[in-house]
């Protein structure tokens, strides 16, 4: 008797007597709603549901700190229209672009490291890693080292966050570039370890760049250059805001529409091809989007280190996925960069940028990533 999926997910477990098929585990149960068809997975939707709370909590937390301290029930009357004028003030004209700021370069960074590590397969293939958030930052500095504090209104605005995002979409294209060759199957393309090694080699040119500029800056533009540097969430504004929200839902959608390919691509390359699959047009398209994220989160605020690195870890291990999961990254991201905020300004005696934070609790992480690979590697 022939069994479909259908009839696997709908059936009653087999009474005792009657033998399981070989192979056959626990059926996870399926929903189907029109066209579409998804796989129930209690354990991880329960997870992701408390990944979403507890951001929320650190959003709420995050806008009560300042000169004014305004209590958390007080910020949730305000955000559903209540409130003095004074507290509406204060948290929606002052205190929330900066959250949502935070917010949205977190689950960038978080959904740009889950892309690049997935298609690359390797867990130190990050935006900062590879050399993107750099070529970012040598954009910006060149253009706040250059204008020598000269622009205003508008230009100054938009010109170093725009020139951030020329950085690091040029750099990805030359990494990219740098980084085609013949396969081990013969083919041309580009390959995961490749690409990591271009990317490391490359990154450490332009940090070299970086420094060369602030060499030859003013004290002063050189000052503003380094504060940028660190990644900071105090220069932040709606007018930067909006393009970046823009731009992160864009990135959202291409990468949830194309989640099964990437799924695919995590098989291996010769299962892929054989599913169809073109595996360069695929991959260029996913690390386009991570690119993009990744330079967005930087064009705001500065680069922030270690949020695409260790956000993906966290969530797949959290989630317990085969692969970095593209919302759960994004959710831990969102959450390391608020809770980084709030950090910032509670647990230090001066208000510290994000990106310090942020380095300060990633750089064990990586410590503990490498020693990891390196048992991996010495037990096989």
């Amino acid at each position: 008797m022939t069994l479909s999926s259908n009839t696997l997910a709908t059936t009653s477990p087999p009474s005792e007597g009657i033998d399981k098929p070989a192979g056959l585990g626990r059926v996870r149960p399926a929903l189907r709603i029109g066209p579409l068809s998804l796989v129930l997975r209690p354990t991880m939707l329960l997870v992701v549901l408390i990944l979403a709370a507890a951001l929320f909590a650190m959003f709420c937390l995050d806008m009560t700190i300042g000169d004014a301290h305004i209590p958390v029930g007080r910020v949730l009357d305000v955000l559903t229209g209540g409130g003095t004028r004074s507290q509406r003030f204060i948290v929606l004209e002052s205190r929330l672009p900066r959250a949502l700021t935070a917010v949205v370069v977190g689950a960038a960074l978080g959904l740009a490291g889950a892309l690049t590590q997935s298609i690359l397969h390797n867990p130190l293939a990050a935006p900062d890693v590879l050399g993107i958030t750099a070529g970012a930052s040598l954009g910006a500095v060149a253009v706040i080292v250059g204008t020598g504090g000269a622009a205003t209104g508008f230009a100054a605005t938009i010109g170093a966050p725009l020139a951030a995002l020329t950085g690091g979409l040029v750099t990805a294209v030359a990494i990219y570039l740098l980084a085609w060759g013949r396969g081990p199957t013969g083919d041309h393309g580009v390959t995961g370890l490749r690409l990591v090694l271009v990317g490391i080699g490359v990154n450490a040119f332009l940090l070299s760049g970086i420094s060369f500029l602030l060499t030859r800056a003013s004290l002063q533009d050189a000052a503003r250059a380094q504060l940028w540097l660190n990644g900071s969430l105090n220069s932040t504004d709606t007018a930067r805001l909006i393009p970046a929200a823009l731009a992160l839902t864009v990135v959202v959608v291409v990468a949830l529409g194309s989640a099964r390919t990437l799924a695919t691509l995590r098989l291996g390359t010769e299962t892929t091809r054989v599913l169809g699959v073109r595996i360069q047009t695929q991959q260029a398209m996913l690390i386009g989007a991570a690119v993009v994220a990744a330079s967005v989160a930087t064009a705001v605020v500065g680069p922030v280190g270690f949020v695409g690195l260790a956000g993906p870890q966290i969530a797949r291990r959290l989630l317990r996925t085969p692969g970095e999961p593209l919302i759960g990254s994004a959710l831990v991201g969102a959450i390391s960069v608020v809770g980084a905020d709030v950090a910032s300004r509670t647990l230090f005696p001066v208000d510290l940028p994000v990106g310090v934070v942020t380095a300060a609790f990633g750089g064990p992480f990586l410590l503990y990533l490498l020693v990891r690979m390196n048992r991996k590697a010495t037990l096989s």
